[in-house]
């Protein structure tokens, strides 16, 4: 029903029953706050943050805990090396010590390959070092990481129990408010609430405001004197709306007519 045929063949509805649309609006109201509250909670995207830095943090680790892993398998690796060295390094001083080489050219070459390995096993040795330093800085990293995850997850414990409770609060509130909404709703003829709907639906969720001293209250703005003298002539179980917004206007004793 368009506003020129609202304005020719007007809903008849009693005032009192027009004036309870006004509250049906106000529990629609209500329940529209309630499902952005619950959509926008602060914690919801404070959650969203330290999940993704747990994550975060998650991955660090593996590859810390990979590269150490990795650094482990080297080292022992090269530690081996270095008692392989070591162990003929003895036999070939133990070979010289006994005095069981005569040839003085195998004697040189027995002498120039324990130099050999003395050299190798220092370097070897070096090399352990370097992989202990490295996993030593590895090890700080994952103990770092390990102690900010224990944060968060306590953090994000404390954010989820804050939560549930608003989310609780919110649900007991839905709940008594469309409790009341149900009771209402069946005071009101289908027609109107049927025209209420569709326009709550198209027009911000508010499809009844009250005219209060002149002004539609969901609009906001100011009628004209004409309108205003038309809805002043209009029989008070007459359904009005407004002309510059289209929703239902309800009359009552601060309307201002």
């Amino acid at each position: 029903m368009d506003r020129l045929a609202a304005r020719r063949n007007p809903l008849k509805v009693d005032p009192a029953t027009q004036a309870r649309l006004l509250e049906v609006q106000s529990l629609d109201t209500t329940l529209d706050r309630l499902a952005h509250r619950r959509r926008t909670l602060p914690e919801i995207g404070a959650i969203e943050d330290v999940e993704r830095r747990l994550q975060e943090i998650h991955d660090s680790l593996v590859a810390a805990r990979t590269a150490d892993g990795d650094l482990a398998r080297e080292q022992a690796k090269v530690e081996a090396d270095v008692e392989t060295v070591r162990a003929r390094a003895r036999r070939d001083q133990q070979r010289l010590d006994a005095g069981d080489v005569a040839s003085p050219k195998e004697l040189e070459n027995l002498q120039s390959e324990i130099a050999s390995l003395e050299r190798r096993r220092g370097e070897l040795e070096d090399a352990v070092l370097e992989i202990m330093e490295k996993r030593e800085a590895l090890q700080t990293e994952i103990e770092t990481l390990e102690a900010e995850s224990a944060k968060l997850t306590e953090e994000r414990a404390a954010l989820l129990a804050r939560r549930d409770a608003a989310l609780a609060e919110i649900e007991r509130e839905e709940a008594a408010t469309t409790a009341a909404r149900r009771s209402l709703v069946p005071e009101i003829p289908a027609e109107l609430m049927t025209l209420y709907e569709r326009l709550r639906a198209s027009s911000g969720g508010i499809g009844a405001a009250a005219l209060h001293r002149g002004r539609c209250e969901g609009c906001h703005l100011t009628l004209n004197p004409a309108d205003l003298a038309r809805i002043r002539a209009a029989d008070p179980d007459d359904v009005v709306r407004c002309e510059e917004c289209g929703r239902i206007l309800i009359r009552t004793p601060e309307s201002g007519l």
